[in-house]
This record gives structure tokens, C-alpha cells and sequence, in this order.
């Protein structure tokens, strides 16, 4: 009588990731798995299909500026304050600058600001609502003082004075005043959500098992947040977005950056609607405004990862 051999599964290697074997015998990784499957959620969505769509191509016009820009945004060659026409699409600025050119490249500061800063305020919030949600007490009460104290500070003054006095009024300076003053309110949200969590199952199984602190934070109670993080990320970079333009405008920025805010910042300093260059102003104030629309409409998209009622059929 032949006896059946029981083999206990293939155990996986430490620091491998797991993968999910389809057809064809092809294995994909499961984060891989899971960004298709949040992509798709969100291409579902008609808002945030729209949203993605802008989002593309303003990134698509950031990378291939240089192939498309019919002139040097910098270079002072072309007849001041001429009206759009066929050499300057959009027309030039007091200083003979190509208005079209200068839109391309700007692009890229708007985008870098935007999305660095989205970033950075979303990595501070998340850093500190879920250990102060995860720990109560001295430690939770420590952060939610300083996450308050943030919260009532007036922003734009705060920025104001931060862009005023820093030596080096650069992008990375921008980035870093503006997510200084833009993680408060991702971090009081988190907070009340890990708070709500710590005490789930998954939770304290994996405290008794003898899981770090860091561990449980950030690979048990992490992933079930993905829709506030994804949330935070979209309202900072939107936020991101506005103040750079209004620094930049206000002239807290460096003025030899070309971006969308220092274009509108030459037209007021050369009353460019005056001369009849309202362009100048329209141009600039309309793609940061898409901009941050489209950031709006695919936050409308990134509920439906956590809450399936909400997805489009």
C-alpha cells in the first residue's frame, strides 16, 4: 500500500518579496499587484480620469520642454510687449522674453513644487499622526501639542516671514517653506485614525508577537490608512501648488526662476494688463489653476480605493 508524504509549502526567503504566480507562469510582485489595481480604481473614476489626464500632461510638457520650446525663456531678443503672433505664440514680456517658452518651462517648477512638497508635508504627517495616535499618553500628548500649535498659526503669514528671512530664496527653499506650514492637518487626521486602529486584532497580535514599534506603525497600521495618506498627499501638493505661485508673485521667491509665479510677478511689476499683455496674466493663472483642479478630481477618485459604494459602475 503506497503512503502519501505530506510537503509542507515552500517557505519564502527573508528580505524577498511575495509574489502571486499568473498565468503563463509569470509572477508578479504583489506591490506591483496592488499600484495596478489602485490605478485601475482610479481610472474608473471619471473625475480623477480627467484629473490623471491633466496631471499627464502637464508632466509630459515639464519633461520634453526643451524639445518643444520654440525659443530660450531667458533670452531678451524679441520686441517688448508684442502681441501674440506667429514667432510668439503668446506674445513677450517687458523685457522681450517668449511668453509661450516661459509657460513650458515653468511646468517644471510648478510640478517640482508641488509634488516635492506634497511629499515631504505627507511624510511628516503620516511620521507623526500615526506615532502619537499609536502611543497615548507623554509621547502622544507632546505631538498633539505641536500638531495644534501649527494648526492655529496663520499659514501665510508664516510662510510670509519664513520665504522673507531665508537667506536662499530658492525652489528647494519654497519646497521646504511650504510643507513646513502644510503637514499639520494630514498629521491631526492620521492621529485619529490610528487611534481608531490600535486597538483592532491585527493590531495587538502583532504587539504580543513581539513586533517593534516601527513594524506595527508601519506595516500593520500603515496600509489600512491608504486613502488618507493618498488623500493628505493630493490637499498638500494642492496647497503646494498656490503658495508657490503666490510667493513667487509676492516676490519671496528667487526672480531669475522662471515659473508660473514669476510670470504673473514681471506682469504686475510691468502692469502688463495696462499695455494690453493680459496674457501675461491669463496664461500663467489659468495652467496653475488646472493644476491644482486636477489634483481636486483625483482626490474625488482616491476614496473609492477604501470605500467600494463609492466606485463609479
Amino acid at each position: 500500500m503506497s503512503m502519501l508524504t505530506a510537503v509542507p509549502p515552500p517557505t519564502e526567503a527573508p528580505g524577498t518579496r511575495a509574489e502571486i504566480t499568473i498565468s503563463h507562469g509569470r509572477s508578479v510582485p504583489v506591490p506591483l499587484l496592488f499600484l495596478g489595481r489602485a490605478f485601475r480604481t482610479l481610472w474608473s473614476n471619471g473625475k480623477a480620469r480627467i484629473g490623471l489626464c491633466i496631471v499627464g500632461l502637464f508632466i509630459l510638457v515639464a519633461i520634453i520642454a526643451p524639445l518643444i520650446a520654440p525659443h530660450s525663456p531667458t533670452a531678451t531678443t524679441f520686441t517688448p510687449y508684442s502681441s501674440p503672433n506667429g514667432t510668439n505664440l503668446f506674445g513677450t514680456t517687458g523685457n522681450g522674453q517668449d511668453v509661450f517658452s516661459q509657460m513650458l518651462y515653468g511646468a517644471r517648477v510648478s510640478l517640482l513644487v508641488g509634488l516635492s512638497a506634497g511629499l515631504l508635508a505627507t511624510f511628516v504627517a503620516v511620521t507623526i499622526g500615526l506615532i502619537a495616535g499609536y502611543r497615548p499618553g507623554p509621547v502622544d500628548e507632546v505631538l498633539s501639542f505641536i500638531t495644534n500649535l501649527a494648526l492655529v498659526i496663520p499659514a501665510i503669514p508664516l510662510m510670509i516671514i519664513l520665504a522673507a528671512y531665508l537667506p536662499n530664496r530658492s525652489v528647494w527653499t519654497i519646497v521646504f517653506v511650504v510643507a513646513f506650514t502644510s503637514w499639520a492637518t494630514g498629521a491631526r487626521v492620521m492621529r485619529s485614525q490610528a487611534s481608531t486602529l490600535r486597538s483592532r486584532e491585527f493590531v495587538t497580535s502583532a504587539v504580543f508577537s513581539g513586533e517593534r514599534l516601527g513594524r506595527v506603525v508601519f506595516r500593520e497600521i500603515l496600509p489600512n490608512m491608504t486613502s488618507l495618506v493618498a488623500s493628505s498627499f493630493f490637499s498638500a501638493a494642492t496647497a503646494a501648488v498656490m503658495a508657490e505661485a503666490s510667493l513667487e508673485f509676492l516676490g519671496l521667491g528667487n526672480p531669475n526662476t522662471v515659473s508660473w509665479g514669476t510670470i504673473l510677478y514681471y506682469a504686475q511689476q510691468q502692469n502688463a494688463l495696462l499695455t494690453g499683455q493680459w496674457v501675461l496674466v491669463f496664461a500663467p493663472g489659468l495652467a496653475i489653476a488646472m493644476l491644482a483642479v486636477s489634483f481636486t478630481l483625483i482626490n474625488f477618485g482616491v476614496d473609492a480605493l477604501s470605500n467600494p459604494r463609492l466606485r463609479e459602475k
